[in-house]
């Protein structure tokens, strides 16, 4: 069980400032717009399942499937941060709606919601390439030892996603209660910085890759 345990602490402190559910549960209102507590819960409950499984996923197949297609990580930052900063360039840029009465997204709107729960609610706003180089990490650690360990590590590993994606269900349904006594202006203020540290999280991400793809050109060849 110290296995275990071990796993899972490292599996949510590694995982829990990549995936920064509060921060990111500002930019999903921004994305999502007006709509009823009932809807956000639906969306959160949905985007939370389908992170689990996309790190559940990429930790037991991700290196498998970079080694099988030739792809490296600093080529997975590379790509993955160039387009969380075009998201956050993106939310950065959008023009501030026009203030209207409260209401409920309904029919076509909440529809064209579901159709992007895994792009780009899951990837990459919440699991982003960030998350996915953790993830693979976390995996070639937990993929050690006799076949008695792995199984506790993966599991420990697991477990703490599974946590951390309820963090996400709760700060994504909640997201409009959390900023129901801010202003607009100062909601919309909040929201460009998000954006703006989102835009440059992506530029460190893909100048992390871009170092690493550097440094291995000016690296002696064996």
């Amino acid at each position: 069980m110290t296995e275990f345990a071990q796993f899972f602490a490292l599996s949510f402190t590694a995982l829990f400032p990549v995936i920064n559910p509060i921060g990111s549960s500002l930019v999903f209102l921004g994305m999502v717009g007006k709509g009823s507590h009932k809807i956000y819960k639906i969306l959160a409950r949905k985007i939370a399942i389908s992170t689990v499984l996309f790190l559940l996923a990429m930790d037991l197949a991700g290196a498998m499937v970079l080694k099988l297609f030739g792809i490296s990580l600093p080529v997975v930052q590379l790509a993955g941060g160039l387009v969380l900063a075009a998201m956050g360039w993106g939310l950065l840029n959008q023009k501030e709606a026009a203030s209207s009465p409260d209401t409920s997204l309904q029919g076509d709107d909440f529809d064209t919601l579901q159709n992007k729960i895994f792009y780009p609610f899951t990837f990459p706003l919440t699991a982003g390439p960030g998350v996915l180089v953790v993830t693979l990490t976390l995996s070639a650690h937990a993929s050690r030892g006799s076949a008695l360990h792995i199984l506790l590590d993966q599991l420990g590993v697991f477990s703490g996603m599974v946590l951390i994606c309820c963090t996400v269900f709760i700060a994504y349904a909640w997201a409009p209660k959390i900023t129901a006594k801010i202003s607009p202006s100062t909601a919309h203020g909040i929201l460009r910085v998000i954006a703006f540290v989102l835009l440059c999280i992506g530029v460190q991400i893909a100048w992390n890759g871009l170092s690493s793809l550097i440094t291995t050109l000016h690296s002696p060849s064996l």
